[in-house]
């Protein structure tokens, strides 16, 4: 009796959930007509047409190219302003120049949508705007069925809550109501979480803003051939001296039947020219 009081509550609260599917299936094993009882999906498609507003996720991206010798400074500087605007910072990070690699700086944020020109104006002070990019994407859909999710789940969870406080309950149906109020609660935790990032992302707009050094032209222009000479220059003679170390390994070898080879036929070219060049005999 009590799982199919159970599957009443939750067959008609909950839409499209793990809790509908069991009811199902418990309506099912009783053989009453309680599946008439669910919700419709026409119910959702009808609370979503009525949603005056959408919920939309901005993006904006701007690229800001700076002296290098100034680009953690203007980092910081955009830091400490977004403290002074409804802003606030997700994770920032700098390189400094090592060797040939120039410097580099990113800052991730959210801002409120009023403040995003004041901030984007701040940026542009602090070095060229290369780029500047705004994406948007329409989350009203997650937004209403996340918030139709909640208000299912909690009727449920309160409903849970007065059979559990219903006098005369037996142990098997109080562990019974337990268990599954958990399971409601956890799930409801879930996409109460769910709806929170759903809004950072919905009121609030993402500002990537990365930071590039400036090349100078003389840089470009006048010592980046020598660089690139000098190198090639390094790999040449590398390639050559391990060819000359190949040919003498090479050469060793033969070098031992060679040179002794050589000094006998030196000497055996010089007594065959010794004996054709004695006098005859008298």
């Amino acid at each position: 009796m009590l799982r199919k009081t159970i599957a009443l509550i939750c067959l008609g609260v909950l839409t499209g959930g793990g809790c509908a599917k069991k009811a199902d299936k418990e309506s099912t094993r009783g053989g009453s007509g309680v599946s008439q009882m669910a919700i419709s999906p026409v119910v959702m498609g009808a609370a979503l047409g009525s949603v005056a507003s959408r919920f939309l996720a901005v993006r904006q991206k701007l690229v800001v190219v700076a002296p290098g010798a100034e680009l953690a400074k203007s980092l910081e500087a955009v830091i400490a302003f977004c403290g002074t605007l409804q802003c606030e910072v997700i994770s920032s990070n700098i390189t400094s120049q090592t060797g040939e690699a120039a410097p580099w700086g990113s800052v991730s944020l959210r801002v409120r949508p009023g403040d995003v020109d004041k901030l984007t104006a701040f940026v542009g002070k602090q070095g060229k705007v290369a780029q500047h990019t705004t994406e948007t994407q329409d989350k009203t859909t997650n937004v209403v069925d996340t918030d139709a999710r909640i208000k299912n789940l909690t009727e449920f969870r309160d409903n849970l809550r007065k059979m559990l406080a219903r006098p005369a309950v037996s142990v098997k149906d109080l562990v019974e109501i337990q268990e599954k109020l958990e399971e409601v609660q956890a799930e409801l935790d879930g996409e109460t979480a769910r709806r929170k990032d759903l809004a950072n992302e919905t009121e609030k707009v993402a500002v990537e803003i990365e930071f590039r050094a400036e090349r100078t032209t003389a840089s470009v222009s006048a010592f980046k051939p020598i660089g690139d000479a000098l190198r090639e220059s390094a790999s040449v003679l590398s390639e050559s001296l391990a060819s000359l170390i190949t040919v003498v390994v090479a050469v060793i070898p033969w070098l031992i039947v060679i040179v002794p080879g050589g000094w006998f036929l030196v000497k055996a070219w010089r007594r065959a020219g010794a004996v054709t060049t004695e006098p005859p005999a008298a």
